[in-house]
């Protein structure tokens, strides 16, 4: 007979978490101005409105913030959160990556690129490397052992 040892996540304070947050969003937005000026200097029109800094910076910030709560909502109400978030996290990037390649099919919108596009699907990829690993800092998920 097994017997299981589950860890309860270190507990932060609101602050803490809050900092954190900012922070993560912070770096993101950065990364993503590197992403975005790299895609302009390649040839990335001006006109194409998702690599410009008030929109990918809003979508940077809702984007962490979203996937932030659903990361503590997992993590508080899942009998497995790690195995979980394992499986979800790279599904859900996939999932995001989707409207970008329908944004590059559509070739509607003023400025469309595949080159701008691969940049956006860059940007969702650079957001998730820099707020996976926060999260596990800032909301640890419990440790089991068999």
């Amino acid at each position: 007979m097994s017997h299981q040892f589950v860890a309860h996540p270190a507990r932060r304070s609101g602050l803490v978490v809050a900092g954190g947050l900012i922070g993560t969003a912070a770096v993101a937005v950065a990364i993503n101005a590197i992403v975005a000026a790299t895609a302009h200097a390649a040839g990335a029109s001006d006109d194409f409105e998702a690599l410009q800094l008030p929109a990918y910076a809003a979508l940077t910030v809702f984007g962490v913030l979203i996937a932030a709560a659903a990361w503590a909502i997992i993590r508080a109400r899942s009998a497995r959160p790690a195995r979980l978030l394992r499986t979800l996290v790279p599904v859900v990037l996939i999932v995001s990556l989707i409207p970008d390649v329908m944004v590059g099919i559509s070739d509607s919108r003023p400025g469309t690129s595949w080159g701008a596009v691969i940049a956006l699907m860059v940007m969702h990829v650079a957001v998730a490397a820099v707020a996976v690993p926060t999260f596990q800092r800032l909301l640890p998920l419990p440790t089991t052992q068999d």
